[in-house]
């Protein structure tokens, strides 16, 4: 029999989409040259965490991934509940009897089941049966048998089961179809806080549509790219041990956002930001004792804030700078050193009543204004501060502290270094810097980064501790976003200082730590077993990038370019100055 020419063959969408052979067997589906294998999840561990579905969302290959819920009435679950917890405490009398030991999974599991009783009684958890069925494409039998155990390891890593729908093949295909049949109808118990944990949409990927480059996500080779200022607050710490690779993230970070047009200003204390100032032509200031460049502590703002006390706040922020001068003081010292420095400001025609207009306008007094003062006033309190003080007015550290201000801040990126000081002087210095900064950009809106290096020094007094965490706190007011750099975590965290820097920094990096140190950093940042242990072994600049609620391992990376400028590597250093001169 031979077909009619003219006859019309009609053909469905079905036929259309329907492939053109299907071959079912033990362990895989064929279809036409594709090959599929479907797994169900068959075990799950005794606790889930949120994003606990991150490897599989995130996996390196291809998957099909379904999951059914279905509802269940509490009514029968408390008394299936009930008789089953009858049934392991019946275990355990009887082994309790026979003198036998009790079986360690049979009391979890009686745990487990009081515990959800009285969730269910008390109408805080509901009750959920839950379906996972994954299925994997493949090529060839070879390339589907590897990305096959790919899949059991990765799940089998958090403790989840994962078993081939063996003789089911085709019923685990179509499960993994959006068709919402489940014809394995394979499902497992989960209360309501357990099933929130597999929201099918939480992955670790952390790439906004603006910002700079840090580096690259190591869960999925992503790139990690994110604007801090799009935060509640744009401040950061970065603890890491020497040689960890901080320095390196913190410079690339300062060097890609001077490209959009952020101003940078850094407190440098080993001098590893010079070649970076000078390349992208930025203010170096060397602060030491023979350096020119010298600041006024009692410096007053130019513009004063209509919104405060620009006289009562730099006498706050100077009584702490003076105590670190003088050291501790009791309560009447405190006293009469506060009637000195207003003393000290009233001399120069500076008070409270001053209009704030001309605060700027008058020239402020020197740290020797406030030695004459405390001599004038014929106190044996006042006259045992002042010989505290006369090292800096005639003795050897003269001169630093006692000079009127001969810088300002104009540059894009300004470097302060205090590499030069001694290390009783360090902690002044910057409090002095930090304190001459933040009167300076409180009065100019713009976006600003600021980097405290080494920030350890500053946490060490309470005073100079407490203005760090003033500048923390109120930064976002002023679009600033303040870093800070540790590699002495313990001493940083063991403070409750420095756990208020943590608690308002909404950026966060770990690189490489110490054994030492490590348990408290976890307990801080609540890291799991494995966040610990990726910390202790990483290399260098890799680690734990944290930004707001999401957290991802990092793996920071640089163009030639970047590297040549930002490096600290000693060899590397040296290796280019050699090749300098014949440039």
């Amino acid at each position: 029999m031979t077909a009619d020419p003219n006859q019309t063959i009609r053909f469905n969408l079905s036929d259309i989409l329907a492939p053109y052979q299907m071959e079912i067997d033990f362990s895989h589906l064929r279809l036409d040259s594709n090959l599929f294998r479907s797994f169900f999840v068959s075990g799950y561990p005794r606790y889930v965490e949120p994003d606990w579905m991150e490897p599989l969302i995130d996996f390196d290959s291809s998957l099909s991934m379904a999951m059914f819920i279905y509802p269940t009435k509490s009514t029968g679950i408390l008394d299936n509940l009930k008789r089953k917890i009858a049934e392991m405490e019946a275990t355990i009398e009887t082994d309790l009897e026979r003198g036998r030991v009790i079986d360690p999974s049979v009391q979890v599991a009686l745990d487990d089941a009081r515990e959800l009783q009285e969730q269910l009684a008390k109408g805080a958890e509901r009750f959920f049966q839950y379906s996972l069925y994954i299925t994997v494409p493949a090529k060839n039998k070879e390339s589907l048998s590897n990305t096959s155990q790919l899949v059991e390891s990765t799940l089998g890593s958090i403790s989840i089961t994962a078993r081939p729908t063996t003789l089911q093949m085709y019923e685990g295909f179509v499960s993994t179809m959006p068709l919402g049949q489940d014809p394995l109808y394979l499902n497992h118990n989960m209360d309501t806080t357990s099933l929130a944990t597999t929201f099918p949409f939480v992955s670790s990927e952390l790439t906004a549509s603006e910002g700079i480059i840090y580096g690259i996500n190591e869960h999925n080779d992503s790139l990690i790219i994110f604007d801090r200022f799009s935060q509640e607050n744009a401040n950061c710490v970065v603890f890491a041990t020497s040689g960890a690779g901080k320095s390196y993230f913190v410079k690339l970070e300062a060097l890609r956002s001077l490209m959009f047009g952020t101003e940078v200003i850094i407190i440098d204390p080993e001098r590893e930001y010079l070649s970076l100032a000078q390349a992208v032509g930025g203010d170096y200031i060397n602060f030491s004792t023979t350096s020119p460049v010298k600041i006024n502590p009692f410096d007053l703002p130019e513009v004063a804030d209509r919104g405060e006390d620009e006289l009562g706040r730099k006498i706050l922020s100077l009584t702490g700078f003076l105590k670190l001068v003088l050291g501790e003081l009791n309560p009447t010292e405190a006293a009469v050193l506060d009637r000195a420095i207003n003393a000290t400001y009233r001399l120069k025609g500076i008070t409270t009543s001053t209009p704030k207009e001309q605060l700027g306008k008058i020239q402020p007094p020197l740290m020797e204004d406030l030695y004459k003062a405390m001599i004038g006033m014929e106190d044996p309190i006042a006259n045992s501060l002042a010989v505290r003080l006369e090292r800096f007015i005639k003795g050897s550290l003269a001169g630093i502290f006692s000079t009127q201000s001969n810088i300002q801040i104009q540059n894009q990126l300004t470097v302060f270094s205090v590499r030069d000081l001694p290390d009783q002087l360090r902690p002044l210095a910057m409090y002095l810097i930090l304190d001459y900064i933040w009167t300076k950009i409180r009065h100019s809106l713009k976006k600003r980064l600021l980097i405290v290096d080494e920030a350890w020094y500053m946490m060490r007094y309470p005073d100079s501790a407490a203005f760090l965490i003033e500048m923390v706190k109120r930064a976002r007011k002023y679009y600033l976003g303040v870093t800070t750099i540790n590699q002495d975590v313990e001493d940083f965290l063991g403070k409750d200082q420095g756990k208020m820097i943590i608690s308002n920094s909404s950026m966060q990096v770990l690189l490489k730590q110490a054994p030492a140190s490590i348990e408290k950093l976890g307990q801080t940042f609540n890291l799991s077993q494995g966040e610990k242990r990726l910390l202790l072994t990483a290399g260098v600049g890799r680690g734990l990038f944290f930004a707001g609620n999401n957290h991802v391992a990092i793996r920071i990376v640089a163009s030639e370019e970047e590297h040549k400028l930002i490096t600290t590597n000693p060899k590397e250093i040296i290796e280019k100055q050699q090749e300098s001169p014949a440039q």
